[in-house]
């Protein structure tokens, strides 16, 4: 079967640049901006650069894709409802912060989530659908967060989140997985809601459709070069990363 993955990077016309990944919650992404805020004012008191995602553009991710002919879009939805057939909606925390790969060469900024494994049980099944499907696999260890700011260059976090870091935000109630495009602009990444499969649960699975949803726009500050294969700017690599 032919991959629906680019074989040329380079040439991506007629494609899109894919994610998987689940909304966060309105009332914990308002707080998680307010930390972002003063996140971004200790970062500007200590000289560190970073740029701030936006709060309607927090999320998730559950996979990443990457670059997919837009006549795969149909097989992926197909993948995700595989995936969740049995899935129920459920709930998750996000609760403290912390960075990529770590404190002293940071280019990520994250909130955690407390995930009761429906997210790692999801994200996992995922990965093993999307890879019949010719995706590659993800060879990073599942780790759910929030991103919440980017560094252009690694460098040292640690004066600037550890006086917040134990901080606990509101839940987020997930009842649907949506597949979002990731479209790459000079002013940064804006997402676009694809499609959103429901969870119904293993008794109501029979209700389940994937139909496309409405596209909606969620602009996202990011700076993200496209030289960074994730939504997140976490660097899927592991010879690539710090």
């Amino acid at each position: 079967m032919e991959s629906p993955v680019a074989l040329d990077p380079r040439d991506t016309r007629g494609q899109l640049r894919l994610f998987v990944g689940v909304r966060v919650s309105v009332a914990c992404a308002n707080q998680l901006g307010s930390a972002a805020e003063a996140l971004a004012r200790r970062a500007q008191q200590t000289g560190v650069r970073a740029r701030w995602v936006a709060p309607a553009s927090y999320h998730v991710t559950l996979a990443f894709l990457g670059w997919a002919r837009r006549d795969a879009i149909e097989a992926v939805a197909d993948a995700i409802a595989r995936a969740t057939i049995n899935e129920a909606p459920f709930g998750f925390r996000a609760a403290r912060l912390g960075a990529f790969p770590d404190l002293e060469k940071a280019t990520v900024v994250w909130a955690g989530v407390e995930d009761s494994g429906a997210l790692a049980r999801i994200a996992g099944a995922l990965g093993r659908e999307l890879a019949a499907l010719g995706f590659p696999a993800d060879p990073r260890p599942f780790h759910p967060h929030v991103t919440l700011g980017r560094l252009a260059q690694p460098a040292a976090v640690s004066g600037v989140v550890l006086p917040l870091a134990e901080q606990v935000f509101s839940d987020t109630r997930v009842n649907a997985v949506t597949l979002y495009e990731s479209e790459m602009k000079p002013g940064g990444s804006e997402y676009r809601s694809v499609t959103e499969i429901p969870l119904f649960g293993p008794e109501n699975a029979a209700k389940r459709q994937t139909s496309p949803v409405q596209p909606a726009s969620l602009d996202a500050a990011t700076g993200a070069s496209r030289a960074i294969e994730t939504d997140d700017g976490w660097d899927r690599d592991p010879e690539r990363r710090p």
